[in-house]
């Protein structure tokens, strides 16, 4: 099918509406295969409705019985016919896109790296659009997770499409190809983080405790985050926990021909913010009793401290306490006067493996949040948030405080070995 033939018929030849369910659907044979569409929408957990629809190929042989995607793209591959079925498939989707009646959404179409950077197939692309009247703004193109050949000139398409009008959004972030390094080489509007970051997540606390901080990294490198494969409810709180933009999965709406359910997708998000808001303020609760006999002996300590006793005499109570790991002494301009302070054998010993950063007197913390908070607001006792030790490469909390001893301000510092329970 030629571009001046897209332009002048009003459906693309072969192309066939039907009614299912009450709903209008476009369907193409390729072979003995049946095509058509379905749209799995794709939600904002802030908006509490659906922002999008990724459009997804559903296949059926003459027995009426379901044909995998992937054995359809599978087959195309190995005949050499894979560009023309990811170019059928994205046409049969905008149609059924147009049909679908969505106002505002956008369309989330899977290519394949080859036909961005082929000017047949992207002029087809294009083509489509301008007769079903789409404005590129309303398509988000998933490059899909695969290896280019060329990827300067598929870094190039990217920025073409983009200039456009298009959003692009990197497929499958986590798996195979699509890592970082495609982030920097194609600079996507959105993220999609692959489903096996979301299942290795809800069975291991050390991965669940990552994908904060890489959602925080795309934010920080100017990417909207989406999360796909959401699937229960575990998982929707561990979304909601690493402060994704969007989320995608059977758990909030399962591909179907028509339009999502508003009300129902605004009552399942609603109910989830409500028990996520639940189990974070129970979770601080928690964390503010666990950390209260540790402030408590940390003040003592401060107080000691400034009338004048030995940093070495004044700390046995909070190191005595069963997570306390190490007290230290920081001069105004953040570096360490004297050695760490630790109560137990135990503790030594375990630090053997470590043993380059045992010494830490006239060590520089000045770029550490503790203790520019400190500095910033004296005689008051500081907590952090959990982070890595560099000390022995454990999570921990620090307490710090900064007060006068003699003539000079000093910062006070205490680290607690941290390690959190899972609360998704």
């Amino acid at each position: 099918m030629t571009i001046a033939q897209q332009e002048k018929t009003t459906v693309p030849h072969g192309f066939e509406l039907s009614m299912t369910s009450g709903l209008q659907r476009y369907s193409v044979q390729h072979g003995e295969l049946t095509l058509t569409s379905v749209f799995q929408p794709i939600f904002s957990l802030s908006h509490m409705r659906a922002v999008g629809y990724e459009g997804l190929l559903r296949a059926h042989d003459p027995f009426d019985r379901a044909v995998s995607p992937v054995d359809v793209f599978g087959h195309a591959a190995r005949v050499g016919d894979v560009l023309h079925v990811d170019r059928l498939a994205q046409s049969l989707h905008l149609e059924n896109f147009k049909v679908l009646g969505a106002e505002r959404e956008w369309l989330f179409l899977n290519v394949h790296p080859g036909v961005l950077i082929d000017s047949y197939h992207s002029a087809a692309l294009l083509a489509n659009l301008r007769r079903l009247n789409l404005s590129p703004r309303r398509i988000v193109l998933e490059v899909l997770e695969q290896s280019a050949e060329d990827i300067e000139r598929l870094a190039d398409a990217v920025r073409q499409f983009r200039e456009r009008g298009f959003l692009i959004a990197l497929d499958d972030f986590g798996a195979g190809h699509s890592n970082i390094e495609r982030i920097w080489q194609l600079n996507p509007d959105i993220v999609k983080l692959d489903r096996i970051m979301l299942s290795h997540a809800a069975h291991r606390a050390d991965v669940a405790s990552i994908l904060p901080g890489l959602v925080a990294l795309l934010h920080e490198a100017g990417k909207l985050v989406l999360i796909e494969g959401v699937e229960t409810e575990h998982e929707a709180h561990m979304a909601m926990e690493c402060n994704v933009d969007f989320v995608q999965g059977f758990f909030f709406g399962r591909p179907h021909p028509g339009l999502a359910d508003a009300a129902h997708a605004a009552a399942c998000i609603g109910e989830l913010t409500e028990r996520y808001q639940t189990q974070t303020e129970q979770r601080e609760r928690r964390n503010a009793s666990r950390l209260a006999p540790y402030i408590r002996a940390f003040e003592r300590a401060a107080e000691r401290l400034a009338a004048g006793e030995l940093l070495d005499e004044v700390c046995w109570n909070f190191l005595a306490l069963d997570h306390a790991a190490r007290c230290y002494l920081l001069d105004d301009k953040g570096r360490q006067a004297g050695r760490n302070v630790v109560l137990r054998a135990d503790r030594a010993s375990h630090e053997t493996r470590f043993l380059p950063l045992s010494d830490a007197q006239g060590a520089n913390w000045l770029r550490r949040p503790y203790f520019r908070a400190a500095i910033e607001a004296p005689e008051r006792v500081h907590v952090t948030r959990p982070y890595l030790s560099i000390n022995e490469a454990v999570p921990c909390v620090t307490l710090s405080v900064a007060t006068q001893i003699g003539s000079r301000m000093c910062v006070l510092c205490g680290d607690i070995d941290w390690f959190e329970e899972p609360h998704f």
